[in-house]
């Protein structure tokens, strides 16, 4: 079972999991044992060493998805989420979520990096890891909508 099991010292598998639309319409959101790899992964090369440089909580808005979940919540339809490949990070104040993004950027190996705005001005940072390092873009931008 998921609950409990942790995938670096400060992330565990429920944080990328949880979701009120899952819990809502009675979606089971547990992840392969791939997704979970990748998963690891993204905590590894990205959301750990945040978290150790700022020394602040990062917090999850949504990690894994599985196919109805995805579509519930709006998702692409090749959404890195689907493969636990993606996280969207809750930020404390947009001036820090800007911070954040631009270490992320300059320090870690990452997929796509986004700082997204929704239209009610709430703001995230999306940002996704392939476990073959080699295949990492290196894609960002900022306040796509």
């Amino acid at each position: 079972m998921m609950e409990g099991q942790y995938l670096t010292a400060h992330f565990c598998l429920e944080e990328f999991t949880q979701s009120a639309t899952a819990a809502k319409h009675g979606i089971c959101n547990e992840p392969p044992i791939d997704a979970i790899s990748n998963l690891q992964n993204l905590c590894q090369q990205v959301l750990e060493p945040l978290r150790e440089h700022y020394g602040k909580a990062i917090h999850i808005s949504s990690g894994y998805r599985c196919k109805e979940l995805n579509r519930r919540v709006g998702g692409v339809a090749n959404s890195q989420h689907l493969k636990g490949e993606a996280a969207d990070i809750l930020l404390p104040s947009v001036a820090l979520g800007r911070e954040w993004f631009r270490w992320i950027r300059d320090h870690c190996t990452y997929d796509q990096l986004l700082l997204e705005r929704n239209t009610a001005g709430q703001y995230w940072i999306h940002v996704s890891c392939k476990r073959d390092l080699t295949k990492n873009r290196k894609a960002s931008a900022a306040y796509k909508k």
